[in-house]
């Protein structure tokens, strides 16, 4: 239904206070997430942002990595911005990292080809997915001897999935308690440019 021809003075239209602030911060987190279907990242950026969850945003403008082993259009400022968003839970629910996925605008095709490699039914382990995706990127998750840090999940478990990174077989080291576990972290640091 088209709107009517009205005119509106200043006076007639109210703007909130704070929708110039809301707009702007959108405008600068699109910039800097560079997504491919700005639509679908918008609805996942309001969705959140309304839900009071952590954005689909990247922390600064990433350039095409060349070395990762297929197209998957995952990055590591991509694999970043998942683990803001699920990082906080042990298990993930399958359909809500799903659309995470899709807000992100990666391909779906690509998430179910992941899936493929640790099978579960509703929900998988952030931190099995977390080296899943690292597996994904390849060369480019793990710098070898580098001291860049613009990939590096802070106060993430990638000590820990890191391992299995560099092997390149996907297999996780046995569960352990957090205890140890951050004394692994701690003991691998080095290795991945801390």
């Amino acid at each position: 239904m088209p709107l009517p021809d009205t005119m509106f003075c200043a006076q007639q239209i109210h703007i909130p206070p704070e929708l110039p602030d809301i707009l702007k911060q959108f405008t600068k987190a699109a910039i800097r997430t560079q997504p491919a279907d700005v639509l679908q990242w918008s609805a996942g950026y309001f969705t959140a942002l309304s839900r009071g969850d952590p954005l689909p945003v990247k922390d600064r403008i990433e350039m095409p990595v060349a070395t990762q082993k297929t197209d998957t259009g995952l990055t590591p400022g991509l694999l970043k911005v998942l683990h803001k968003q699920c990082g906080h839970k042990h298990d993930v629910e399958l359909a809500d990292l799903e659309q995470k996925w899709k807000n992100l605008c990666l391909p779906v095709e690509k998430f179910r080809a992941l899936l493929e490699l640790d099978p579960c039914k509703k929900q998988i382990e952030w931190i099995k997915f977390l080296a899943l995706g690292c597996s994904m990127l390849g060369g480019s998750a793990v710098p070898q001897g580098g001291r860049s840090r613009s990939w590096a999940l802070p106060g993430s478990p990638i000590a820990y999935v890191s391992p299995c990174v560099r092997r390149g077989d996907g297999e996780l080291p046995p569960a352990s308690p957090p205890e140890s576990r951050k004394n692994e972290k701690l003991e691998d640091s080095e290795d991945i440019g801390h």
